[in-house]
């Protein structure tokens, strides 16, 4: 498969669709040799990556589901056990953390690398044959959840890639009309 096949016919897995097998330790070294390929203006690396296996995703499914109990009281218990196994829907999830260095390099900058390990995480599964997905939902945005990975004041989440072999072949969504987003000045 060329590079051009690859990149324009790309697609997300849905995490309902992967199982194991999950990348072995050669392959989830390759996969992190190509998510930390990425544009990094002052060679910062201002992104963290953190391995969630069996182990770590019960840790942080537990960790979720207590948050989630305290901030929804009314939750039912169904509820909660998803939020516990949240984490555990693929073989492997990696937690891509945006750690930005403060300095002359912009903010924003450091932020897109981070988007950039996520877009790289994904074309590397991918390219060793994975299906992944870069999520984020509720607990990217939950400071329990940042600082229960090693994050500090300033980081963020910039996502979590959940990534194992597709059940399927995933259905292609509709793609924007280049003349919808694409103008010259």
């Amino acid at each position: 498969m060329t590079l051009y096949h690859h990149l324009i016919t790309r697609r997300s897995t849905s995490v309902k669709m992967l199982a194991a097998p999950g990348p072995n330790d050669a392959q989830l070294e390759e996969i992190l040799r190509v998510a930390t390929r990425v544009p990094d203006h002052g060679k910062l690396a201002p992104w963290k990556i953190v391995v969630l296996r069996e182990a770590g995703q019960q840790k942080l499914g537990n960790i979720a589901a207590e948050i989630f109990s305290r901030s929804t009281p009314e939750a039912t218990p169904a509820q909660v056990e998803f939020e516990r196994t949240r984490f555990a829907r693929a073989p492997l999830v990696l937690a891509i953390l945006s750690v930005p260095v403060l300095g002359k390099i912009p903010l924003w900058e450091q932020q897109l690398s981070a988007g950039c390990v996520c877009l790289n995480t994904l074309y590397g599964a991918q390219a060793l044959g994975f299906g992944a997905n870069w999520l984020t939902e509720w607990p990217a945005f939950d400071g329990e959840i940042l600082q229960a990975l090693g994050g500090a004041e300033g980081d963020a989440i910039a996502g979590f890639i959940y990534i194992g072999t597709a059940t399927a072949t995933p259905d292609d969504r509709p793609r924007p009309a280049l003349e919808d987003v694409v103008r010259e000045f």
